[in-house]
């Protein structure tokens, strides 16, 4: 009995036994979309690099190390990643060779024309990268550094070029290919999948960040922090976008549509602002009458964003349901706003302007985001509707920086390779290969000194490890499985560094070059002297680029970043003069894309950083406001013959305002500040003039409350050109 009776469970043992377990499967579940996918990642890209090896030697390919060294060139944590840089990397090896051989074959037996070729064509393939960015990017830099990695070697041997070329070309096929099919096929994680969770997070974040906006919850420092951190996103969904469209063919079929929904996404993001900016204006001008008239509608609205934010995220609510809430209290809005307007009309007629332009807005606001909504419920739908008309988001990269990444990638190689053949430097092929291998990788750096010096750290530790393994691990080893064991644990160790943010120079610089440095070929070289000059000569070329980056051409050079501010308000130039057809995808995609640069050479809050700022989100209200206006009275054009100045007073404030923003002055404000007013008194001529005609007088209405926007966004106290 006693045994009994010691074995029961009793309810409170079993209580805490089902707690235990399902923290341990808790535990489980946050480990694995955690670390987990770093181990996962570290074990793919070890196993795809050991498959390139051994591939290569099957073939009996001379340098079999160089497929093992694309493949830590290439992996990346998405299959969708991957593939998008194979097929951009295939290309760019694939112009680089051509170059290679067009190169050696003008310039044979000529050194110093032949280093001044390679040098041009180096740089410009850099810049070019810089220019358009993402694994379009990784396209131009292959294209350059591969012609240096070909032709260097062979520039004695003009005859061997062409085979040498060939040669390179099927090692790095190799690894593009293992390095691809694991992937996509070991455990795979998409780019769909990790869009598609992206997707719904920025979903419910940006509806509980309106929710907040429009209930007044949000402090100004929180608030500019928050709104930089949605442009981040903007810009990183088109790069992820591109990555998806490579793997899934269903993604590649909602392409146009996830590009409409980022497009949509960034209006509903403008207009959010817009609110934000005049209700911080009506209570610090003390209007209390304005105030206490549109504010139930906007605790309304954050309300019901905010209770359909809570129902999202546990499960209860589909998004289909609330693309079909929230039209419901869009029907409703303009009658109830006509009712709070009448008693103002007669008390406080002062108050309407202001009254007039935050509904407006709201109106607006909420029909962008009913929009936006919309478009995200649809992408659930397995048949989508091929979009009619192309969304296109356009990148625009200052001149000035793409000019810079030309200058220091010319001069960084021109100086080793002028070094190496005025001294006939044994190593110094493979230092100008270093050198342009080092422009190529930290282009787009925000602190290309930095990264330059951890890879110079990271290969100084390659050349270490590579004479451990060349003279001490190689020669007591016998087989292929044995090799791989060895190999591990160096290559595991590198793709850790390189997959952490503060150590992925270290990583980039350990993991390349010890595979090119110190990777077994079939034909094992066990050449001390060699290895040694080797590294000495890389980490050579990659200081000298470093002192170059950080002394001759550092990133954070004023004028610099005076010219991308420059290109950032001329977008409002843009905004008054461009085509309209189109004109506001090219203008909000322009100007966030301008905004991303500057973010990403000014990382660390400074006043520099809020200058920037200031003056992205005084460019979208006017940029945005003037792009409504000019639609409007597109829409009224009617008032033309109406009113004699209607033409000439508008085009005259759209070029007041275009050239206060190319040259931000005190008098060019005022001129600014009168052409809007002179504007303002015309349009409120003409609307006397319809005020019988109901859908006359809104158009007249919608106008008035642009040129209102306008104004007040001029006269802000925190507009940069109003700080002092």
């Amino acid at each position: 009995m006693k045994c009994q009776h010691a074995n029961k469970r009793t309810p409170e043992s079993s209580w805490r036994g089902a707690l235990m377990l399902r923290a341990v499967i808790w535990a489980a579940r946050d480990w694995a979309v955690t670390d987990g996918l770093v181990w996962l990642h570290l074990l793919k890209t070890v196993f795809a690099a050991l498959l390139a090896l051994g591939v290569a030697m099957l073939l009996d390919l001379p340098q079999s190390r160089i497929a093992m060294t694309t493949v830590f060139v290439l992996m990346q944590p998405l299959s969708g990643m991957v593939l998008a840089k194979s097929f951009y990397r295939i290309l760019g090896t694939a112009v680089g060779m051509i170059a290679a051989l067009v190169l050696g074959a003008i310039f044979v037996q000529q050194p110093e024309l032949y280093m001044l070729g390679l040098t041009c064509w180096v740089g410009a393939c850099t810049a070019a990268a810089v220019r358009y960015r993402h694994f379009r990017w990784y396209g131009f830099v292959l294209a350059g550094y591969t012609a240096a990695l070909i032709s260097i070697p062979m520039v004695i041997e003009p005859n061997g070029l062409f085979l040498a070329a060939l040669t390179r070309s099927v090692e790095v096929t190799v690894g593009i290919l293992c390095s691809s099919a694991v992937s996509a096929l070991v455990v795979p994680l998409r780019s769909s999948t990790a869009l598609q969770s992206a997707l719904h997070a920025r979903y419910l974040n940006f509806t509980a960040f309106a929710a907040t906006v429009l209930g007044s919850r949000v402090e100004r420092g929180a608030y500019e922090r928050r709104f930089a951190d949605l442009v981040d996103e903007i810009v990183g969904f088109e790069a992820t976008r591109t990555f998806a469209a490579f793997e899934d063919p269903g993604m590649r079929t909602r392409s146009q549509r996830l590009a409409r929904l980022n497009s949509e996404f960034m209006d509903a993001c403008t207009r959010l602002h817009a609110l934000h900016q005049l209700l911080k204006r009506l209570r610090a001008s003390g209007a209390t009458a304005t105030i206490d008239a549109v504010e139930p509608y906007f605790a309304e609205f954050s309300s019901l964003l905010s209770a359909q934010t809570n129902q999202l995220e546990r499960g209860r609510l589909h998004v289909a349901h609330v693309a079909n809430a929230l039209p419901a209290f869009q029907a409703t809005l303009p009658r109830r706003v006509r009712k709070t307007r009448r008693p103002l009309e007669s008390s406080i007629p002062e108050a309407l302007p202001d009254f007039d332009t935050s509904a407006e807005l709201l109106y607006r606001f909420v029909a962008e985001f009913i929009r936006y909504t919309q478009t995200y419920a649809s992408l659930a739908d397995h048949n989508p509707v091929r979009e009619r008309l192309a969304t296109r988001y356009i990148n625009k990269t200052n001149g000035f920086v793409v000019a810079l990444a030309f200058l220091r990638t010319a001069v960084v190689v021109a100086v080793v390779g002028w070094f190496w053949i005025e001294t006939d430097w044994p190593t110094g092929g493979l230092a100008v290969i270093g050198a342009a291998l080092t422009c190529a990788l930290t282009s787009t750096a925000p602190n290309a000194s930095r990264l330059a010096l951890q890879m110079a750290v990271g290969a100084a530790l390659a050349t270490m490890a590579g004479y451990l393994y060349n003279f001490h691990v190689y020669p007591n080893i016998d087989g292929f499985p044995l090799l791989c064991a060895t190999l591990a644990p160096v290559l595991a160790l590198g793709a850790f560094l390189a997959s952490r943010p503060r150590t992925s120079g270290y990583g980039i610089g350990f993991s390349v070059f010890f595979c090119l440095l110190a990777g077994p070929d079939n034909v094992v070289t066990f050449a001390p002297d060699l290895l040694i000059n080797n590294g000495f000569a890389i980490v050579v070329s990659m200081l000298v680029a470093a002192v170059g980056f950080a002394i001759v051409f550092p990133p954070h050079m004023t004028w610099l970043i005076d010219g991308i501010r420059r290109d950032l308000r001329c977008q409002v130039v843009l905004a008054c003069k461009g085509k309209l057809e189109g004109l506001n995808q090219h203008f909000q995609s322009s100007t966030h894309d301008l905004m991303y640069q500057l973010r990403v050479l000014l990382r660390k809050p400074s006043r520099a950083h809020r200058h920037a700022l200031r003056w992205m989100l005084l460019t979208l209200e006017v940029g945005h406001a003037m792009i409504d206006l000019r639609n409007e009275a597109a829409s009224a054009r009617y008032a033309e013959a109406l009113h004699p100045r209607w033409r000439p007073v508008l085009r005259e404030m759209s070029d007041d305002i275009a050239q206060l923003f190319e040259r931000p002055d005190p008098r060019l404000l005022t001129r600014a500040l009168v052409s809007v007013g002179a504007a303002t008194w015309v349009a409120r001529q003409i609307l006397e003039t319809v005020h019988a005609d109901r859908d006359r007088r809104h158009d007249l209405q919608r106008v008035l409350g642009c040129l209102h926007f306008i104004r007040t966004a001029l006269l802000d106290k925190d507009a940069p050109f109003n700080v002092r």
